[in-house]
């Protein structure tokens, strides 16, 4: 019979989450468990955020090579070591799994982990036990930080192919001559862009009538505008019918009520993630799940049993990884403190990683048209902005989006060679109600991407085309 031990807290998923929740914890002097039956370290740091940006940059680094705007530079074609490339990433991930989970959770005295596989239980007075078949513990408070899987749409033989997804298109051993990417959101470009800049010819197929659908037409258009002119072909609008596989992949489709056939050597299922919430028992302590298998939780982060809170992917979209964090600090503070903090995002900065990158926070026109809100905007296209002029690199723009009375910002979308590093400033403004008047008096320093900001807000009153460099 195994040992019951009292935890005060025990949380389930070792990963970005899990950390987080576990830190915080320990800071406000609890006694943690963490619980993974997998890999340490969880989705970002092994199969998504650092292998996926490191090929990213990687790509980029390797098409520049030979595709650059300046003259009297001389660059020639290399070849790729392919292989070289794989296992320099897999490096950094092994690093950093051991610098930022292993020797972290060993600075933190007194934190226990435990490679099992947990399954929770009610005792017979009704307290929440987990058993990680080595020992079973019984806790005060339970945090489920257990992460998400890919999910796979119902396609017609796909369940017959040996399709890659987001993981396994991380550890090829060889470049495909062409591949197919179903899903046209933030990883299918991704990925999209990676292969392709490596060498091979991709093709995406998005079920929408245009990528990238979260961050509206505007910027979906443009960054299919951009990766189109490096190679890859889209194909928005798409209805899949049918896979096949015989020695080579073919996705049969209807565009427009025409039908389309695509053939590769390689196929790509990036169509978005699912919480991981069977297989562990939290049905028989009463959790509430969601439609897409997400664990329903309130404000605080807390689920339908009053002692178990929940954060990360599997309290489902968005899923990012410093949502993650947040979230598990959130629930971590509220189970061991009473809930006083409120998990809000109503102000969450979004980036995909593309070359250019696209990056938003708050409304797009066509969201706060249909929320009926009154509202201006402006558009400031990147050939304005004198960085982006000195990079020789004019692709994108910065639309600002305000409400009309009070000239308050509220959201913003950017497309530049590094969205990402600007749209903290549209974050904050947003938060602390900077109004478009104040954005276009601040000052920024001169020849940085930022200045788009502030050309993009002084450009609701101004033409910015007549206005000298640093005029205020």
């Amino acid at each position: 019979m195994k040992r019951v031990k009292l935890q005060e807290i025990v949380i389930i998923g070792g990963g970005s989450a899990g950390f987080a929740a576990a830190i915080k914890a320990w800071e406000l002097g609890a006694g943690v468990t963490i619980v993974e039956h997998s890999t340490i370290g969880g989705t970002c740091v092994n199969i998504g955020c650092v292998p996926t940006k490191t090929l990213i940059r990687a790509a980029q680094t390797y098409y520049q090579r030979f595709h650059h705007n300046f003259d009297g530079i001389d660059t020639r074609p290399g070849s790729l070591d392919f292989n070289k490339v794989i296992a320099q990433k897999d490096a950094l991930v092994s690093t950093l799994r051991r610098e930022k989970y292993e020797e972290v959770l060993d600075s933190y005295k007194g934190m226990r982990y435990i490679k099992g596989h947990a399954m929770v239980k009610r005792d017979g007075k009704d307290r929440i036990t987990v058993d990680t078949g080595r020992e079973t513990l019984q806790t005060a408070k339970l945090i489920i930080a257990t992460g998400a899987h890919p999910w796979i749409p119902p396609i017609k033989g796909l369940d017959k192919t040996k399709y890659l997804t987001s993981t396994e298109a991380l550890t090829l051993e060889r470049l495909p001559r062409d591949m197919i990417i179903i899903g046209g959101s933030a990883l299918g470009l991704e990925f999209a862009q990676i292969f392709s800049r490596f060498g091979s010819k991709v093709y995406v197929i998005e079920a929408m009538p245009y990528v990238l659908p979260p961050e509206g037409e505007e910027a979906g258009n443009a960054i299919a505008g951009y990766l189109g002119r490096e190679g890859m072909e889209f194909f928005a609008g798409a209805r899949i019918n049918m896979v096949h596989y015989d020695g080579k992949y073919r996705v049969d489709f209807e565009m427009n009520g025409e039908p389309h056939s695509l053939n590769a050597e390689q196929l790509l299922v990036a169509t978005g993630r699912r919480a991981n919430t069977t297989g562990f028992g939290i049905e028989e302590i009463g959790i509430g799940i969601g439609k897409k298998g997400e664990i329903e939780v309130d404000q605080y982060l807390q689920t339908s049993h009053p002692d178990v809170y929940a954060a990360g992917d599997v309290i489902g979209d968005p899923m990012f990884v410093y949502v993650a964090a947040y979230a598990a600090t959130t629930a971590a503070e509220n189970a061991l403190s009473g809930n006083r903090q409120v998990f809000d995002l109503s102000v969450l900065p979004r980036v995909t990683f593309t070359d250019p990158q696209v990056a938003s926070v708050g409304l797009t026109e066509e969201q706060a048209k249909s929320q009926g809100i009154d509202y201006k905007s402006s558009r400031l296209d990147m050939k304005h902005v004198p960085r982006a002029l000195a990079a020789r690199d004019t692709r994108g723009f910065v639309r600002l989006v305000a409400e009309e009375d009070t000239g308050r910002l509220l959201g913003a979308q950017i497309v530049s060679s590094e969205a990402g590093e600007m749209i903290m400033e549209a974050t904050l403004s947003i938060k602390y109600n900077i109004t478009i008047p104040e954005l276009a008096a601040q000052i920024h320093p001169y020849l940085t991407l930022s200045e788009g900001i502030k050309l993009a807000a002084q450009s609701f009153e101004r033409d910015v085309s007549r206005l000298s460099c640093c005029s205020a």
